[in-house]
C-alpha cells in the first residue's frame, strides 16, 4: 500500500473538442463527461439538488443585490461610475456563470437560462473595441491596464473563458465566447514571442486557453499558453507600481521544467500545475510530466493534511516548510482543495495510477466538501483541522472567490467518476448513477447503485447495445485493505495494475458487477516529522475523514483519548446532520463521538477537532 504523507497505514473533458489530426492529447483516459452522468445517489443528490435551490440563488443575490459585482459590468459599459470592491471581483460572476452552466445540463431552467443570458449581455457591453475586457481597469484608468502582473487581467479572462465554453457547450449561444475570443486575441498582440514579456501573477489563464482551443480548435491558443508557461523562472515578473515580486510566491522563481516543490500561494500552484498538464497533454512535453511527478511527491507525501487540504499558512495562503501541518492555524483554502481534485484528476490521466484518484476523493469528500454548509448557503474560506469555536461559514467574504468556486465544482462531480481508454473502462468513484459511454462507434449504459461512502457495496448493471468485448477497471481504494468482486453471482479474481482491478469479460445486457469494499475504521497515525501531531491520531472510515465536535462530547471534549484498546463503534443515523454514520470511542476511561469532518459547523457554536490525544500501552 502506498504510504501517504499523512498516515503510517498505508480539460475539463466536457469539451467536444474540434482538434485536428495530428493534435490529439498524449492520454492514456479520457474522462467522461459529467453532460452523460446522472446521479442518483443518496449521498450526492440532496447536495446538488441545494445547489440549485439554494447555493445558486445565494450567489446570483450577492453578485446582483448585495454586492457591485454586476454593476462594475454595468458602469463599464457605460464608461461612467465607480468600481466597486477587489480588482479581480469580475472572476467571481465569471464561476457563478460557469456554475449556472452546469445546472444546466441536468437541470434544464429557462428562467436561469435567461439570468445567465442577462449577465452575459452585460459583459459583452463592457467589452472595449480592441477586444479588452476588465472593469476595474476600465472603470479606474485603461492608461494603466497590463502595467501590473499581480492585478488578475489575466486570472478574470481565464475564468471567462472557462464560463464561455462551458456555456457554449450547454446551450449552443456563442456570444460570450466571441467576447473571450477577442480577449484572447487582444491579449495575444500584446504579449507574445518578438512581443512584451509577462508572468500572470494568479495564474488560470492558462488552463483556459487550452480549452479555447479545444473549442475552437485554433492552435494559436495552445501555444500561447504554453509561452506564458515558459515565462516563468526568467526574471520578467514585477509588480509594477505597487512593491517587490516575490518570485517563489508566484511560482516565478525557476523556469517550470526544473520545479521540485510546491511553495509560494497554493491556489496558484494547483492552476498552474493543470495548466502545465493540459499543455504537456498536447505538446507531449515529457520534461512538463517529469515535473509534475516530483511536484506531486512533494504535495503528497510532505505538505498534504489528511484531509486532502493544502496551505498551512495563513500569511501567504501557501506553504512554509516540509511537514509543518498546524491544525488550528490550517489555511486549506477551500479553492486548493478544489485545485486538487482538477490536478490529480489529470494526472491519472495519464498513467492510469489509481493513487491520483485516491488523493482526489480525499480531497472532494473532506477538504473541498467541507466548504459548503449542508443547507448550502454558508461557506468556508479556510478549513482548519481544529477550532476553539470561533470559525464559522459565512453567507459571502470580500474575495469570494471560494463561495463561487464551490458553485461551479459541486454540479460538476459527474466528470470524475468515469474514464475511457482504447481498452477498458474505468471506474474511479462511487456514486450513484446512470452513464452512457461511447466506446467506438457503439455503447456501454452502466448503473451503479451503492449508499457510498457509509457503506461498501457497489454494484453496476452493465448494458452494451451488443455485447463488446472490454476491460472494465475498478479503483480500489487504497483505504479499502480487502475487497471481493462477484460478477453475475460468482467471485472472481481480478488482477490488480496500478490500484485498479482489472475484470477482462465479454459483456452483455444485463451482466451485474458487485465489488464489495472494506470500511472499517481505521486510527491513524501522522508521519512522525509532523510535529503538530506528535502524540495524537486521527479517525477515517472510507473516504472520510472524522472529527470531535464539542456539541456532541460536552463533559469530554477536553479529556478525550484515543488509546489502543479503545473500542470503534459506529452507526448510521439519518437524525443528525441530514444523515451520517456516527462513529463512538470508548474504553475503560473515556467515550466520546465522532462525526464526518465535512459535516462539522453546522449546528450550535463549539470547539472541534480531527486530531485526538493518543495514549499508548
Amino acid at each position: 500500500m502506498k504510504q501517504l504523507p499523512i498516515l503510517v497505514l498505508s480539460c475539463m473533458a466536457f469539451i467536444t473538442c474540434k482538434v485536428s489530426a495530428g493534435q490529439e492529447p498524449v492520454k492514456l483516459i479520457e474522462q467522461v463527461d459529467f453532460s452523460h452522468v446522472h446521479i442518483q445517489d443518496a449521498f450526492w443528490s440532496p447536495r446538488l439538488e441545494k445547489h440549485i435551490t439554494t447555493t445558486l440563488p445565494v450567489c446570483i443575490d450577492q453578485i446582483e443585490n448585495q454586492t457591485g459585482r454586476i454593476q462594475n459590468f454595468e458602469n463599464a459599459a457605460k464608461g461612467t461610475g465607480k468600481h466597486s470592491g477587489i480588482f479581480f471581483d469580475d472572476s467571481d460572476v465569471y464561476k457563478a456563470l460557469e456554475g449556472i452552466a452546469y445546472a444546466l445540463i441536468n437541470h434544464p431552467d429557462p428562467a436561469l437560462e435567461k439570468k445567465a443570458d442577462q449577465w452575459i449581455a452585460k459583459m459583452a457591453a463592457a467589452q472595449q473595441p480592441d477586444g479588452y475586457i476588465n472593469t476595474f481597469y476600465t472603470l479606474t484608468g485603461l492608461g494603466k491596464r497590463w502595467t501590473n502582473m499581480d492585478k488578475h487581467e489575466m486570472y478574470c479572462a481565464g475564468h471567462m473563458i472557462e464560463a464561455a465554453v462551458a456555456y457554449y457547450k450547454v446551450t449552443g449561444k456563442r456570444q460570450l465566447l466571441d467576447v473571450s475570443i477577442r480577449m484572447a486575441d487582444h491579449m495575444m498582440s500584446v504579449f507574445g514571442p518578438g512581443k512584451r514579456n509577462w508572468v500572470p501573477g494568479h495564474e488560470e489563464i492558462e488552463l483556459a486557453l487550452v480549452k479555447l482551443f479545444q473549442t475552437t480548435g485554433e492552435r494559436k491558443y495552445l501555444d500561447f499558453s504554453n509561452w506564458l508557461l515558459e515565462q516563468r523562472g526568467h526574471g520578467y515578473g514585477s509588480m509594477g507600481d505597487e512593491g517587490t515580486w516575490n518570485p517563489v510566491y508566484y511560482q516565478d522563481d525557476k523556469p517550470i521544467r526544473e520545479m521540485t516543490d510546491i511553495a509560494g500561494h497554493a491556489v496558484r500552484c494547483m492552476y498552474l500545475y493543470c495548466g502545465m498538464a493540459d499543455v504537456a497533454a498536447y505538446k507531449h512535453e515529457t520534461s512538463y510530466i517529469d515535473a509534475m511527478n516530483r511536484l506531486w511527491d512533494d504535495v503528497v507525501l510532505r505538505n498534504m493534511y489528511i484531509t486532502g487540504g493544502i496551505g498551512s499558512s495563513k500569511h501567504n495562503e501557501g506553504f512554509t516548510e516540509d511537514y509543518d501541518l498546524p491544525n488550528k492555524e490550517a489555511y486549506c483554502e477551500t479553492c486548493a482543495s478544489v485545485g486538487m481534485v482538477f490536478w490529480n484528476q489529470r494526472m491519472n490521466q495519464f498513467t492510469g495510477d489509481s493513487k491520483y484518484i485516491d488523493v482526489l476523493e480525499r480531497s472532494m469528500y473532506n477538504g473541498a466538501l467541507s466548504g459548503i454548509s449542508l443547507a448550502g448557503d454558508l461557506f468556508f474560506y479556510v478549513n482548519p483541522l481544529e477550532s476553539d469555536g470561533d470559525h464559522h461559514r459565512k453567507a459571502w467574504y470580500g474575495c469570494a472567490c471560494c463561495p463561487s468556486q464551490i458553485s461551479r465544482f459541486l454540479p460538476s462531480i459527474g466528470n470524475y467518476i468515469y474514464g475511457v481508454s482504447k481498452d477498458a473502462l474505468w471506474v474511479n468513484l462511487y456514486i450513484g448513477n446512470k452513464t452512457d459511454i461511447p466506446v467506438g462507434k457503439n455503447k456501454i449504459e452502466i448503473t451503479q447503485k451503492t449508499d457510498y461512502p457509509w457503506n461498501g457495496d457497489i454494484r453496476l448493471v452493465v448494458n452494451p447495445d451488443k455485447n463488446i468485448k472490454k476491460q472494465i477497471r475498478l479503483r480500489i481504494p487504497e483505504w479499502s485493505e480487502t475487497y471481493t468482486i462477484r460478477v453475475n453471482g460468482k467471485e472472481v479474481k481480478a488482477p490488480v495494475e496500478k490500484g485498479y482491478a482489472v475484470i477482462d469479460n465479454q459483456w452483455k445486457k444485463g451482466d451485474e458487477i458487485l465489488l464489495t469494499l472494506d470500511m472499517k475504521t481505521r486510527v491513524v497515525a501522522a508521519d512522525q516529522r509532523v510535529k503538530a501531531n506528535t502524540g495524537k491520531r486521527a479517525i477515517q472510515r472510507g473516504p472520510l475523514v472524522y472529527c470531535m465536535e464539542e456539541t456532541d462530547n460536552k463533559e469530554a471534549y477536553a479529556k478525550a483519548m484515543l488509546t489502543d484498546d479503545v473500542a470503534l463503534n459506529g452507526h448510521f443515523d439519518p437524525s443528525l446532520l441530514n444523515g451520517v454514520y456516527v462513529i463512538d470511542a470508548t474504553d475503560g476511561n473515556s467515550s466520546f463521538r465522532m462525526i464526518p469532518y465535512y459535516a462539522w459547523d453546522n449546528r450550535e457554536a463549539g470547539k472541534m477537532k480531527v486530531w485526538i490525544d493518543y495514549q499508548p500501552k
